[in-house]
């Protein structure tokens, strides 16, 4: 099952989407089982982050290849950072580079799990049954201000750098899929997606020792490899099984 969140006469509302049309529904099935109100063509969606999360979580270097690429050492146990939920933005929705920003302004594509039950003091496969889909990431970060600031505050939070979409996968073995990610059509990397130094289940059990996660909550995984963007491309983040988010990148200024 797929459901998204869309756009409705300026009004968030959740969707069960078909191949076709989108079933609106009357709540969040991370509720329960809502009621079908209505129909919207997909062609006419107006695509919005799946979730907004009660907490963003997210994960550094997770696979060995960025690892090998970035000098990092490789982490001997599952940690996890935070994000912020003013940097997501939706399928379909520009990514925008801010005027100021010089150097490397880069995508990164993940997997992000979105969970389903609140959860603490997980087993393994507690925490496997704790997911209730899984949906696609671009973790846009601007390099210079990463390196210039004490947090990531500016360069992995700003407004759009993480767009997110454009729906949640229910029924899928993510970690069997392949990752690929595209500009302007032209493909700049492509990976397997589980090919994780700790996959997600790892990171759920050793989070709950020390929090508790509620549903909604997402934790996006890491990417293997980044790319550089400019103002006029379009980014697409493709998970086989899943779905694949697209963006435009405008500069700021320029929101035609």
């Amino acid at each position: 099952m797929r459901y998204a969140r869309v756009s409705v006469a300026g009004r968030a509302v959740w969707g069960r989407v078909g191949e076709e049309d989108i079933e609106l529904l009357s709540g969040s099935p991370l509720d329960g089982d809502p009621d079908v109100i209505g129909t919207l063509e997909r062609s006419a969606a107006v695509w919005l982050p799946p979730v907004v999360p009660p907490v963003f979580y997210a994960v550094g270097y997770n696979y060995p290849r960025h690892i090998e690429h970035a000098g990092a050492e490789t982490p001997k146990r599952p940690e996890i950072g935070y994000r912020a939920n003013n940097a997501l933005t939706g399928h379909l929705s520009p990514v925008v580079k801010p005027a100021e920003v010089t150097g490397r302004f880069e995508a990164e594509p993940e997997l992000v799990a979105v969970i389903g039950r609140t959860l603490r003091y997980a087993t393994y496969e507690e925490a496997r049954g704790s997911v209730f889909g899984w949906t696609v990431g671009n973790d846009v970060s601007a390099r210079t201000w990463q390196h210039e600031d004490r947090t990531f505050w500016r360069s992995k939070n700003s407004d759009t750098f993480k767009p997110m979409g454009p729906w949640i996968e229910t029924d899928v073995d993510a970690l069997a899929q392949t990752t690929t990610l595209r500009v302007n059509g032209e493909e700049r990397s492509s990976f397997p997606t589980g090919d994780m130094v700790f996959d997600p289940f790892d990171h759920i059990v050793e989070m709950t020792r020390h929090l508790t996660l509620h549903p909604g909550d997402v934790l996006w995984m890491g990417a293997e490899s980044t790319c550089q963007l400019e103002p006029g491309d379009t980014v697409e983040v493709e998970i086989s099984g899943i779905g694949t988010l697209a963006n435009p990148v405008q500069l700021e200024g320029n929101r035609a």
